[in-house]
């Protein structure tokens, strides 16, 4: 008998103003172009407390949250989702406008 996995998945906060987007392109320094749930792209910076730990490539799915002033032109990379935490958002519907 094959036992599920608990997935633990973090959600977006939107009392927080985070939103999901996807990596489209990696530009260096840190930098990266992100398509958003909301329908805009930006420009996102990794944060060195990310940049240390994980990797983000094109693809990856993640958190971002906008900054205060520019926010619809940039915006800072608070967390990135495995295949499996990605998967799980697929299934919940999480991920339909952007897929």
């Amino acid at each position: 008998m094959e036992e599920q996995q608990q997935i633990r998945v973090r959600i977006p906060k939107k009392e927080e103003n985070e939103i999901l987007g996807i990596i489209e392109q990696m530009l260096g320094a840190s930098r990266v172009r992100v398509r958003c749930l909301d329908g805009k792209t930006r420009l996102g910076r990794i944060p060195g407390r990310l940049k240390h730990r994980i990797w983000i490539k094109e693809g990856d799915v993640v958190i971002v949250k906008p900054w205060e002033v520019q926010g619809d032109e940039k915006c800072d990379i608070i967390w990135r989702y495995t295949k499996t935490q990605v998967e799980w958002l697929k299934r919940k519907g999480y991920l339909d406008e952007i897929l």
